[in-house]
Formats: C-alpha cells, sequence, structure tokens
C-alpha cells in the first residue's frame, strides 16, 4: 500500500470475501501455491454453489494477492491464528488489512474518505463521495486506462460494500448511502501489526509513523499512546520524547508474537 499503485476493479471480484477467506485458510497448507490452491478448491467442491470460473477468480484474484505474497507467510500466520481460536472480530479486522494492503483503491478511500468523513461527525457515506474519490484518482492517472461512467459507478459500490463487509459501514445491497459505523482498532490487532512491522525490519519510530495505521484511523500520536496501553499490558515497553522512540520487544519473533495472541 506504500508504492503507489495503479487502482484496478479486482475488488469486485469478491470484496471483503470473509466465509470465503476461512474457507480457503481451512483448506490452504504451507507450500501450495495459488494455482495449486486454485485447483483444490475447484476439485473439493469448496464454493459448491459457485462455477468453477467464479472460485478460481475468488481464490486467484482475491485471496492470493491479499494472503499467499512471499510464500504464504501471511496465510501461514493467520491460518495459526484461526486454528487456535483467536477472536473472530479480530480476525476480520487482519483480513481488513491486508485487503487494504492488496487493494490501494480500498486503502486510499479508507484513508482519504472514510476517515475524513468519521472526523467530521458525519453519519453517511454516500455513492457520490465514492464517485468523487474515483473521478479525482483518474484525474490523477492512478488508473492505465480511463474508466467509463458505469465502471466508476460500479467500483464506488464495490468500495462502500467492501466497507460494510468490514464493518466501517452498515448495510448490504445496492444502496446509495450507507450509515457510518464506529470503527477502532483491537488491542489484540494492534499488538499484531506492530510485530509485524517490527519483523519486516522497521525501525521503532517507522513503526509508530507507518500508513497502516492510518487504515484504522490512528495518527502517530494516537499509535503512541496505543503502544503505551499495550506496554502497561506487559507485551513491551516503550520510551519516547519528541523526537525519539524506543520500544524494547518482549516477543523474539512473530511466532513467540503469535503465540502469546492465542494466550489469553
Amino acid at each position: 500500500m506504500h508504492a503507489e499503485r495503479n487502482y484496478t476493479t479486482q475488488l469486485g471480484a469478491g470484496l471483503g470475501m470473509i466465509s470465503e477467506t476461512l474457507d480457503l485458510l481451512r483448506l490452504w497448507e504451507p507450500g501450495l501455491i495459488p494455482a495449486q490452491l486454485v485447483d483444490r478448491a475447484v476439485e473439493t467442491g469448496l464454493f459448491s454453489r459457485a462455477t468453477a470460473r467464479r472460485a478460481r477468480n475468488l481464490t486467484a484474484e482475491m485471496f492470493a494477492p491479499r494472503y499467499l505474497a512471499n510464500d504464504g507467510v501471511v496465510a501461514s500466520r493467520i491460518k495459526y491464528l484461526l486454528e487456535h481460536r483467536f477472536p473472530h472480530d479480530s480476525l476480520i479486522q487482519i483480513f481488513f488489512l491486508q485487503t487494504a494492503r492488496a487493494q490501494q483503491v480500498f486503502g486510499d478511500f479508507v484513508i482519504n474518505v472514510y476517515w475524513p468523513k468519521y472526523s467530521t461527525g458525519a453519519t453517511t457515506l454516500s455513492s457520490d463521495d465514492a464517485e468523487r474519490f474515483i473521478h479525482r484518482a483518474l484525474d490523477a492517472g492512478r488508473m492505465k486506462k480511463r474508466w467509463s461512467e458505469s465502471m466508476i459507478r460500479r467500483v464506488s459500490g464495490y468500495l462502500l460494500g467492501c466497507c460494510a463487509d468490514f464493518g466501517l459501514l452498515s448495510g448490504r445491497g445496492r444502496k446509495k448511502e450507507r450509515v457510518v459505523k464506529r470503527f477502532s482498532i483491537r488491542s489484540d490487532v494492534a499488538l499484531y501489526l506492530a510485530h509485524e512491522l517490527h519483523f519486516a525490519g522497521q525501525s521503532d519510530m517507522s513503526v509508530i509513523h507507518h500508513l497502516d495505521w492510518r487504515l484504522f484511523g490512528l495518527e502517530a500520536q494516537d499509535v503512541l499512546r496505543l503502544m503505551k496501553t499495550l506496554g502497561h499490558d506487559g507485551h513491551l515497553l516503550i520510551q519516547s520524547s519528541a523526537d525519539l522512540v524506543q520500544i524494547s520487544w518482549k516477543y523474539r519473533s512473530m511466532e513467540e508474537c503469535l503465540n502469546a495472541l492465542t494466550q489469553g
């Protein structure tokens, strides 16, 4: 989500696809590449009510970019959490994070439209808001080729629908206006994200200022307060001044962090 990428219409293949993601995580095994997972999903009839083409689209175009990059590292972590009864609502927030990372049009919409609306106390978000966002992106050259007005309308619906899937907005179906819901990062997801960034090689200061936190409506000062709360819970030790952040990390690997997350 950090190096700018072209916006695509790929989100429409499945939006948040929460139940499908859970099914595919249960089916996936470490070492299974996307093409093999596609074949297994079709052969086992995982999506019995879907056509083979639909099953392939969900697996190859939606699940794989979100969870199977870097040899499935993220899928392995989330599968571990799933198998050790990590809270369902927390899993959904990690799905939200991965979707926003993989589908930049969605991540940018959340950061640049949803949260500004939320912070001003707006009670609804409309398809007009989404369409204006897409038009600005078109003018900024974020698409390989200019989208038609009908495509703009469809993608605006995808954006609102995906927000609804992950609990940022209420309602389903073809609604031009949806109610803004209260949405905040769960403490176990914050712990997961902080350690994921740390073990990816981010400096302590970079962890605090990372763009991923903005998906949850958090600026650096909010993240700092959140990290201090995690420190009070015994997960880490944080010291900060105006221009310095130093964190002593309790867990020596992401695996240790995952184990701690599932012990509560």
